[in-house]
Protein backbone atom coordinates (compact mmCIF):
# COMPACT_ATOMS: atom_id res chain seq x y z
CA UNK A 1 0.00 0.00 0.00
CA UNK A 2 1.04 3.26 -1.34
CA UNK A 3 0.87 6.20 1.64
CA UNK A 4 0.28 9.31 -0.55
CA UNK A 5 0.94 12.59 0.31
CA UNK A 6 -1.47 15.21 -0.14
CA UNK A 7 -0.37 18.87 -0.44
CA UNK A 8 -1.74 21.00 3.06
CA UNK A 9 -3.92 23.21 1.53
CA UNK A 10 -4.25 26.86 3.10
CA UNK A 11 -7.26 28.04 4.78
CA UNK A 12 -8.68 31.53 2.67
CA UNK A 13 -9.29 34.65 4.79
CA UNK A 14 -13.38 35.10 4.58
CA UNK A 15 -12.85 39.35 4.53
CA UNK A 16 -9.50 39.86 1.78
CA UNK A 17 -9.91 35.90 -0.18
CA UNK A 18 -6.25 35.53 0.09
CA UNK A 19 -5.09 32.66 1.58
CA UNK A 20 -3.31 32.65 4.87
CA UNK A 21 0.05 30.95 4.94
CA UNK A 22 1.11 29.15 8.42
CA UNK A 23 3.92 31.21 8.94
CA UNK A 24 1.48 34.58 8.47
CA UNK A 25 0.04 36.55 11.29
CA UNK A 26 -3.46 35.19 12.27
CA UNK A 27 -6.29 35.47 14.13
CA UNK A 28 -9.57 34.15 15.29
CA UNK A 29 -13.17 36.31 14.79
CA UNK A 30 -16.00 36.04 16.63
CA UNK A 31 -18.81 36.84 14.67
CA UNK A 32 -20.87 38.13 17.48
CA UNK A 33 -18.22 39.80 20.28
CA UNK A 34 -17.78 37.90 23.24
CA UNK A 35 -18.40 40.89 25.26
CA UNK A 36 -21.91 41.03 23.53
CA UNK A 37 -22.87 37.18 23.98
CA UNK A 38 -20.88 35.25 21.25
CA UNK A 39 -18.91 33.74 23.88
CA UNK A 40 -18.97 30.37 21.79
CA UNK A 41 -20.81 31.54 19.13
CA UNK A 42 -19.17 31.02 15.42
CA UNK A 43 -15.73 32.01 14.70
CA UNK A 44 -13.37 32.81 11.27
CA UNK A 45 -9.93 32.66 11.00
CA UNK A 46 -8.35 35.68 9.46
CA UNK A 47 -4.90 37.62 8.31
CA UNK A 48 -4.10 39.35 11.75
CA UNK A 49 -4.41 42.78 9.11
CA UNK A 50 -7.67 41.94 8.34
CA UNK A 51 -8.83 41.61 11.97
CA UNK A 52 -7.14 44.45 12.85
CA UNK A 53 -9.60 46.25 10.55
CA UNK A 54 -12.85 45.08 11.27
CA UNK A 55 -12.25 46.03 14.94
CA UNK A 56 -10.95 49.82 13.76
CA UNK A 57 -13.90 50.35 11.89
CA UNK A 58 -16.08 49.12 13.89
CA UNK A 59 -17.69 48.76 17.69
CA UNK A 60 -18.31 45.58 19.28
CA UNK A 61 -22.10 47.45 19.16
CA UNK A 62 -21.83 47.36 15.47
CA UNK A 63 -20.84 44.00 15.11
CA UNK A 64 -23.24 42.21 17.07
CA UNK A 65 -26.31 43.97 15.81
CA UNK A 66 -25.02 44.56 12.05
CA UNK A 67 -21.72 42.87 11.03
CA UNK A 68 -21.83 39.74 12.56
CA UNK A 69 -21.89 37.77 9.13
CA UNK A 70 -18.80 37.40 6.66
CA UNK A 71 -21.28 38.65 4.19
CA UNK A 72 -22.14 42.40 6.42
CA UNK A 73 -18.59 42.33 7.20
CA UNK A 74 -17.48 42.28 3.22
CA UNK A 75 -20.35 44.74 2.27
CA UNK A 76 -19.51 47.39 4.66
CA UNK A 77 -18.12 50.38 2.40
CA UNK A 78 -14.76 50.72 4.53
CA UNK A 79 -14.30 47.27 4.86
CA UNK A 80 -14.71 46.59 1.47
CA UNK A 81 -12.27 49.02 0.03
CA UNK A 82 -10.03 47.58 2.21
CA UNK A 83 -10.46 43.61 0.96
CA UNK A 84 -10.21 45.63 -2.48
CA UNK A 85 -6.99 46.97 -1.16
CA UNK A 86 -5.30 44.51 0.60
CA UNK A 87 -6.33 41.88 -2.09
CA UNK A 88 -3.60 43.03 -4.24
CA UNK A 89 -0.84 42.08 -1.83
CA UNK A 90 0.82 38.77 -1.18
CA UNK A 91 -0.84 36.86 1.44
CA UNK A 92 2.35 37.42 3.93
CA UNK A 93 1.62 41.10 3.52
CA UNK A 94 1.95 42.67 7.24
CA UNK A 95 1.20 46.53 7.94
CA UNK A 96 0.71 48.18 10.53
CA UNK A 97 -3.02 49.12 11.21
CA UNK A 98 -3.01 52.67 12.20
CA UNK A 99 -4.98 53.42 16.00
CA UNK A 100 -8.63 53.99 16.48
CA UNK A 101 -10.55 55.20 13.24
CA UNK A 102 -13.91 54.83 14.23
CA UNK A 103 -15.80 58.09 13.72
CA UNK A 104 -16.78 59.77 16.98
CA UNK A 105 -20.61 60.33 17.54
CA UNK A 106 -20.95 63.70 19.13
Amino acid sequence: MTNTSYPQVEPICPLCGRPIPENVPQSQHHLVPKLRGGKGGPVVLLHHICHREIHAALSESDLARHFNTVEALRAHPRLAKFAAWVAKRPPDFVSRVPGRRRQSRR
